[in-house]
């Protein structure tokens, strides 16, 4: 009687297991045939948003990592990089100026070089910097037939790659100038930030049909103040002190994903490792110019 007892249990938890499987299946197979929602997007911001702190910075240190770059030359870009993580603000002057030093730094490398190396380098370093509570709201829209898009100041090709990552519909970004396959150093105009993010997004709705009062977008910065306004639901996410104000005075929805994580993620450096942060943020730097929520 034991062991038939015990072959009960184990028929009944089976039959649970195969029941739940089923149930799994089935759900799947209604979001797939759900139709898609063609007309609501969402547009979603990459540094303090999707990702604690800056993309590019990380890029830079994986290149630097490969002895793309001599640290020395980039330690002064790194303080960036601590000001941003620590108040979600940057020096837009200290970006302007250090924008043409830094393109040089990746004038005449090869693309499908620099490409490569981006897929190696999110998964060394930007993968566990992902917010998972912004990836979970990503994955409602796609859940709901929308399409998802990041929209950021970082280079395209980087951007890409965090939005293939992230299994999204695909990304807007920074775009360098490019000759027979290398960098040349320059922009091509100018950087995806502030109200080239709103035009940026306006376009992409006349092409793809959306109607903007039902789409979403969802920012940390206040630099993204004329993206957030083009949508019927904007979103501040980890927001600046700026936006935050904003947010709350349009009764806008805010959510802050950073919590006891903030602190532990900075990891603010001692003076012996200055010289590690330093070595990538400007060599980035080379691929975008930042001034402030990409």
């Amino acid at each position: 009687m034991r062991v038939r007892r015990r072959k009960d249990h184990l028929d009944g938890r089976e039959a649970a297991e195969v029941a739940a499987t089923a149930a799994l299946k089935v759900a799947a197979e209604e979001v797939a045939k759900a139709p898609p929602d063609e007309s609501a997007a969402a547009f979603f911001d990459v540094d303090n948003t999707m990702m604690a702190g800056a993309s590019i910075f990380y890029f830079a240190r994986g290149l630097a990592a490969r002895d793309f770059f001599d640290s020395r030359d980039l330690l002064k870009f790194g303080w960036q990089h601590i000001s941003y993580r620590l108040r979600g603000l940057e020096d837009p002057n200290g970006m302007r100026d250090a924008r043409e030093a830094a393109l040089a730094f990746v004038a005449g490398r090869n693309v499908t070089d620099i490409v490569r190396y981006g897929e190696e380098i999110y998964d060394e370093r930007m993968a566990q910097q992902i917010y998972s509570g912004t990836h979970a709201l990503a994955q409602q829209h796609l859940d709901a037939g929308q399409r998802v898009w990041l929209v950021t100041a970082t280079p395209v090709e980087l951007a890409s790659i965090i939005a293939r990552r992230l299994s999204l519909t695909g990304a807007l970004g920074t775009v360098s100038e490019v000759a027979d396959g290398c960098y040349t150093g320059h922009l091509v105009g100018e950087p995806l930030h502030g109200p080239a993010k709103g035009a940026a997004v306006r376009a992409l709705a006349e092409r793809e049909g959306l109607d903007l009062s039902r789409c979403w977008a969802y920012s940390d910065s206040i630099n993204d103040l004329p993206m957030l306004s083009l949508v019927g639901h904007p979103v501040a996410i980890n927001p600046d002190p700026d936006l935050r104000a904003v947010a709350k005075e349009r009764d806008w929805l805010i959510k802050d994903f950073r919590t006891a994580r903030k602190a532990a993620r900075i990891g603010i450096p001692t003076a012996a490792g200055l010289g590690a942060l330093g070595g990538g943020v400007a060599a980035g730097m080379a691929l975008r110019r930042r001034y402030g929520g990409t």
